[in-house]
């Protein structure tokens, strides 16, 4: 069955249809939770809530744009929800900060398992913020509107996400391996 009518028998609850699209896009969208999440068990938590949530607005989506895109942004926005009721983002004020880069020689040894391990260890603020602007290309901009705090709490977020992050791989700390696929 094509995308398109597996979206129109989603919209019409068909379990069947929504059970083919869970099975097709789960393991995709079950990764970018664990971007966003601090281990499997809250990754899945959050799969789950994105899928109800998918499930529930399908038919509002106005095929304009890419409906992967559509279930990445719910699954993101789910995290980010749960991550605002749970925590407050600390603001801080902007400043200018050092150099924060990690040479990519430095990453050649390191597999993607551990190096979403060492994000997923990062504190909840400054994984989410990590997360959208290295991973998902979001502005500091819209980091600050999505999380509402202020663009220099964003950016001073991601100084220290880089931090931890570079002093982790330097120390190469050992962490538990993370698994890719939603079982």
């Amino acid at each position: 069955m094509n995308l398109e009518q597996l979206i129109k028998k989603c919209a019409k609850n068909d379990i069947v249809a929504q059970q083919e699209l869970y099975n097709r896009y789960k393991d995709t969208l079950f990764v970018l939770s664990l971007k966003y999440c601090k281990n499997t068990e809250e990754a899945e938590d959050n799969l789950q809530n994105a899928f109800l949530e998918i499930f529930n607005n399908i038919k509002k989506f106005n095929h304009t744009g890419s409906f992967e895109g559509w279930m990445k942004r719910i699954t993101i926005n789910k995290a980010i929800d749960s991550y605002k009721k749970a925590c407050q983002m600390i603001p801080i004020s902007n400043h200018t900060f050092p150099d924060t880069e990690i040479d990519e020689s430095e990453m050649e040894n390191f597999s993607l398992d551990y190096i979403l391990s060492l994000i997923q260890e990062l504190p909840n603020q400054y994984r989410l913020v990590f997360s959208l602007y290295e991973l998902d290309h979001f502005s500091h901009a819209e980091i600050a509107e999505m999380l509402s705090i202020s663009v220099g709490t964003s950016k001073s977020n991601l100084h220290r996400a880089k931090m931890i992050l570079k002093e982790q791989i330097k120390s190469n700390k050992p962490v538990a391996k993370v698994n890719m696929k939603y079982e």
